[in-house]
């Protein structure tokens, strides 16, 4: 990745670099994708112990291998309503980009669907909804199979300022 800061970056669903194979996942019924180069593993529920004076959408933290990491609920960070977890939650694990360099987090989602090959050609730019509404992690729409798939770019789904609140907390 560039050397560019993370806010200046823009998105280019025209860009032929963009990963091949996303992680799917569903939150509220809804199906997203997350670049297979961010993922570094998937891992049930484990106990999280919540770190005070964070945003609601941050869970907490969990020592995974000796390792201490932030955990964030995708569906709060998003303003769904909350939903109580069940055995097909799970965690994410990825490494997104901070100000600092990489920092490994998880991301609790409803449940994690499968590895998705997209073409290039099957991506769209996301829709503008307006100046209201806050697309910048929106790395493209996938056409799959008659539906579509929401594909994340996961280095903005937290702003600069919360990735680093975050990574001091941690």
């Amino acid at each position: 990745m560039e050397n560019t800061p993370r806010d200046q970056r823009t998105s280019d669903s025209s860009d032929k670099s963009i990963d091949s194979k996303f992680l799917t996942f569903s939150l509220a019924d809804e199906e997203y994708g997350i670049g297979i180069l961010k993922i570094k593993e998937i891992i049930g529920l484990m106990p999280i112990t919540s770190v005070p004076q964070t945003p609601e959408f941050v869970k907490g933290v969990i020592n995974l291998r000796g390792k201490v990491i932030p955990v964030l609920d995708l569906r709060l960070r998003f303003s769904l309503p909350p939903l109580e977890y069940t055995e097909r939650t799970c965690i994410i694990v990825v490494e997104v980009e901070g100000k600092s360099g990489i920092i490994t987090m998880g991301i609790v989602v409803d449940s994690v669907s499968e590895v998705l090959p997209v073409k290039p050609d099957d991506i769209e730019q996301a829709p503008s909804f307006g100046t209201k509404v806050d697309t910048t992690y929106i790395q493209g729409i996938a056409k799959t199979g008659g539906g579509v798939k929401i594909l994340l770019d996961i280095d903005k789904i937290l702003t600069t300022e919360e990735l680093e609140m975050i990574h001091e907390k941690a």
